[in-house]
């Protein structure tokens, strides 16, 4: 045994660090590891953090950046959120990916599933647990109608408008047809740009007929992977370990938290957003048993 080896076999008898440092200094290759957990959505309106690209950016960024970097692996574990910040972040994510022409692999946690899945076609492959819960490649729009709460507390609402559609869907006024066709045809819309992302990075791997892919319901990660909208079953660590050998050194790289008075000020109201926050963040999580 050279001294350089028995070097690195000490180094891996050191706890904690000892094998990736010496997985490090032994030139192992690296897979950088990003996780996007949580709805998908800015921070604000009651929410402390938001899986956006404006919070991801440096982390998207740093994972590229890592030396000796041989991939990119997303631990995705999201129901879903804003079609705008699925389609950034996945974006971001394709634009270093070619850039630096390093592969991307998802791996679908507990849900992968509307946004999340959106998250996850940025890969070059896609990996779940065979009870994970994925696809629901469709458009939901919800919310809260208080039609008769002003009136029972005695509160008149007086809204001026300029622009004939302004108040439309105002959740104090009884819901209008024309206001609910209108909002079907921004549903369709935006439905077809999840559609035309899953054919564009799926493509002939999808199986099934696109009026079952598309329908917005969703599978367990077995019946996702016989309907093409996965390439696996397993994990991350065992599937890198397979792809990259036993030494792979695998680097999780996450957004660095924030602490201080802006975390502990903030009076009131912004306890009652934090609150209406929760409860739509228990309902996305909610629709897949969760």
């Amino acid at each position: 045994m050279t001294e350089t080896s028995s070097k690195m076999e000490f180094l891996r008898g050191v706890p904690i660090v000892g094998e990736k440092l010496a997985n490090a200094l032994d030139g192992a290759p690296t897979v950088g590891v990003l996780r996007l957990s949580g709805i998908i959505g800015s921070s604000g309106m009651g929410r402390r953090t938001g899986l956006a690209l404006a919070e991801q950016a440096s982390s998207i960024e740093r994972v590229f950046k890592l030396s000796r970097l041989k991939a990119v692996a997303l631990a995705i574990n999201s129901p879903g959120g804003s079609p705008v910040q699925s389609a950034l972040l996945a974006g971001r994510i394709r634009q270093l990916a070619e850039e630096k022409e390093i592969p991307v692999y998802a791996f679908c946690e507990d849900v992968a599933a509307s946004g999340g899945y959106w998250l996850a076609c940025a890969a070059e492959e896609i990996y779940a647990d065979p009870a994970s819960i994925v696809g629901s490649i469709g458009v939901v729009s919800a919310g809260f109608g208080f039609t008769e709460l002003l009136e029972k507390i005695g509160v008149e609402r007086r809204v001026h408008t300029s622009g004939e559609k302004k108040g439309m869907l105002d959740p104090f006024v009884p819901e209008v047809e024309d206001d609910l066709e209108r909002l079907r045809e921004i549903q369709e819309d935006i439905h077809e740009q999840f559609k035309d992302y899953v054919r564009k990075r799926r493509g002939a791997k999808l199986t099934a007929n696109e009026d079952m892919l598309f329908s917005g319901e969703f599978w367990t990660g077995r019946r996702s992977q016989e309907l093409g909208l996965i390439d696996g079953l397993g994990d991350l660590r065992s599937v890198m370990r397979e792809k990259y050998g036993e030494k792979v050194n695998l680097r999780l790289v996450g957004e660095r938290k924030r602490f201080g008075l802006v975390r502990l000020l903030g009076g009131q109201a912004d306890l009652v957003d934090q609150g209406v926050a929760a409860l739509e963040d228990r309902a996305f999580w909610s629709r897949f048993g969760l």
